[in-house]
């Protein structure tokens, strides 16, 4: 059960990531799945500053948000690299 959970909360990251950082040209399946890779990035981030938050919904789904929208910024520095060439 902790996985499916684990997924409904990267996807509600990726596409709160999606709408804070005004990404609608990488479509919306793929902001959800880099949130739910930014959930695993932003829990590596948090432990690496070694900074904590509660352990609930609410801040999975905030280390999620913040590891999406690092990933999202990401792929967006890739995606216009490629288009420039």
């Amino acid at each position: 059960m902790s996985i499916l959970v684990s997924v409904l909360i990267g996807a509600i990251a990726g596409w709160l990531a999606s709408k804070l950082m005004k990404s609608s040209s990488n479509g919306t399946f793929f902001n959800i799945i880099l949130g739910i890779i930014g959930g695993y990035v932003g829990n590596g981030i948090f432990s690496f500053l070694n900074l904590s938050i509660e352990k609930s919904w609410l801040g999975s789904t905030i280390t999620s948000t913040i590891g999406a929208m690092l990933l999202i910024f990401i792929a967006q520095l890739i995606l216009k690299k490629k288009k420039e060439k």
